[in-house]
């Protein structure tokens, strides 16, 4: 294998738990913002507003600046936690992007740009999607000056990817190749709910970088019809490629970087986010966690509503994804074999080893609410959940 090994891996692999402690002591660290916001509607806008000041405010991080906006519109728009509307349950409030959208305005933002790679077979641009979702994409583009919608599923005019190398030569992918609107932007946000997730423990704003891939390039039915080419429109998921590795993504892609390492998405799901936030960094985290769902990230019979009433930010994606972890009631220096890891490895401590930020709540200043006094339990509930499911199972094959 010709992957020359960094200096950080190497020394984790022959130290153990000790280099581990120090690295996790050298990892950056910064605040973590938790705001109470018990509604959608009139309460949105001056939750945010009081988030970002904790933070120091976002003219400092947007003023004259180029912002790119992934949200995570997983599952596509037609999928529905009961009646619920999807902003309730599994995607992120239009309160909440159009706030943040109108602050981002008023503190100086040359210019927005909302992006997602949206579900498969979705083809249409952006804004098509959210209409099928029962939003109002002119809303949005009113919130501030200059907003723009983006499809990220697809190249730039021209067929053109933009190369995002990670730093230390990645421990799935040397590099990947997103749209250029994640290259042409001098700020990148990430916003999404707190959610479950069967393989990966939990949705934040680490997994949500996942999303970034075009399924033009790694999804499923990409290059299957003619010499492995990139597709011209997405199809399917991201499963055989990214979760399993089945087989390579499009030629255009770099390839993996050892083709004999681990096939279970239990080790490649971490390892994949991991690469993504360290190749292309993320500078701001907004959950949205006024109303979400525990027990999926997809939405199916045994999710149950949630109402945590929280908006939490941060500047470090680590350090706000251990803080939303701790509020779900799930402890961010667990692993593998614990809740709410089952089968995966905890990406949070793969992007501490790796030095993008500290899990370690004692390192990690909390500003507004503290944690104790706003914990919603999904860890009981995803507990409570697998119950059900067991139950289901059996009496399916009773039946049977």
């Amino acid at each position: 294998m010709d992957r020359q090994i960094s200096r950080r891996s190497l020394l984790a692999a022959i130290a153990g738990p000790g280099l581990i402690t120090a690295a996790r002591a050298a990892a950056p660290v910064a605040p973590v913002s938790v705001t109470r916001c018990p509604e959608y509607g009139s309460q949105v806008l001056p939750a945010l507003e009081k988030a970002f000041d904790r933070l120091g405010g976002l003219g400092r991080l947007v003023n004259g600046k180029t912002v790119t906006i992934k949200i995570n519109l997983n599952g596509g728009p037609n999928r529905r936690l009961g009646h619920m509307p999807l902003e309730d349950s599994h995607w992120p409030h239009p309160d909440v992007i159009g706030g943040t959208l109108h602050l981002m305005g008023k503190a100086g933002a040359r210019r927005i740009v909302i992006v997602e790679s949206a579900w498969a077979p979705r083809t249409a641009p952006l804004e098509d999607h959210l209409l099928e979702a029962g939003w109002d994409p002119r809303k949005l583009q009113r919130s501030a000056a200059k907003v723009e919608f983006d499809n990220t599923n697809f190249p730039a005019k021209g067929n053109r990817y933009a190369r995002f190398v990670v730093p230390d030569g990645g421990m799935l992918f040397p590099a990947y190749l997103l749209n250029p609107r994640y290259e042409e932007c001098d700020v990148f946000v990430s916003i999404g709910k707190p959610k479950d997730h069967s393989t990966n423990g939990v949705t934040l704003g680490m997994k949500n970088v996942f999303g970034t891939t075009p399924l033009t390039i790694y999804g499923s039915g990409a290059g299957v019809m003619k010499d492995n080419e990139e597709s011209e429109l997405p199809r399917n998921g991201r499963m055989d490629i990214m979760h399993y590795g089945k087989r390579q993504p499009s030629n255009l892609a770099p390839p993996e970087v050892d083709p004999a390492s681990p096939r279970d998405d239990g080790y490649r799901l971490p390892r994949i986010i991991t690469d993504l936030c360290l190749a292309r960094p993320v500078h701001l985290t907004i959950m949205d966690a006024v109303k979400s769902m525990a027990g999926a990230q997809g939405v199916d019979r045994f999710c149950d509503p949630v109402s945590p009433g929280l908006i939490v930010a941060g500047t470090n994606v680590v350090c706000t994804d251990a803080v939303m972890m701790a509020l779900m009631n799930y402890d961010p220096m667990t692993d593998k074999g614990e809740v709410p890891w089952g089968p995966s490895e905890n990406m949070l401590r793969l992007g501490e080893q790796r030095g993008i930020g500290t899990r370690d709540l004692r390192r990690i200043e909390v500003v507004g609410t503290p944690i104790r006094e706003a914990i919603c339990d999904y860890k009981s509930l995803r507990v409570a959940r697998e119950e059900r499911r067991r139950a289901y199972a059996a009496r399916r094959n009773e039946a049977s």
